[in-house]
């Protein structure tokens, strides 16, 4: 997981401290050279990642899922719903952890990453021979960061 994060850079702008949208080029690259066809990018950041979804806006092998949730609940069975009916060649997710209940989001509690983590690993496995990666987008509550994103990798592992 690198910083700074990138989801809010578009080809010709940036903001919210993204200067290059990692998740994209690395999606980008990896199809321009054959890797895979298809991807689905989930980003669980607090804020939707318009730079990622304006790249991809008009790539139908490139799926951009920004879940939408009143709790936390619905927020997880959201993802394990869509990435139950989805396909792709791979899955990148935009990793932000400030949906979390002691971050701006104040939502999601640190066994829901790992959860979410769990869940991509298994879709990967299902659909994508293994390929996952994540990149670390937001998450500014540094007392609570390191520990979700552990929970998250520990679920992808």
């Amino acid at each position: 997981l690198i910083r700074p994060p990138g989801h809010h850079a578009s080809p010709d702008g940036c903001w919210g401290f993204c200067f290059f949208n990692n998740i994209a080029i690395a999606v980008a690259r990896l199809r321009r050279e054959g890797k895979v066809a298809t991807a689905l990018i989930l980003d669980f950041d607090l804020h939707y990642g318009d730079g990622t979804a304006n790249i991809f806006e008009n790539t139908t092998a490139v799926t951009y899922f920004y879940p939408k949730a009143s709790d936390r609940r619905q927020f997880v069975d959201t993802i394990a719903e869509v990435l139950s009916n989805a396909e792709a060649d791979i899955i990148a997710v935009s990793a932000g952890f400030d949906r979390h209940e002691l971050d701006w989001g104040d939502m999601l509690a640190t066994e829901d990453y790992e959860r979410i983590g769990k869940l991509v690993k298994e879709f990967s496995q299902k659909s994508c021979q293994g390929r996952r990666f994540g990149v670390l987008e937001g998450g500014y509550n540094h007392d609570v960061l390191g520990l979700n994103v552990r929970a998250f990798l520990n679920g992808m592992a």
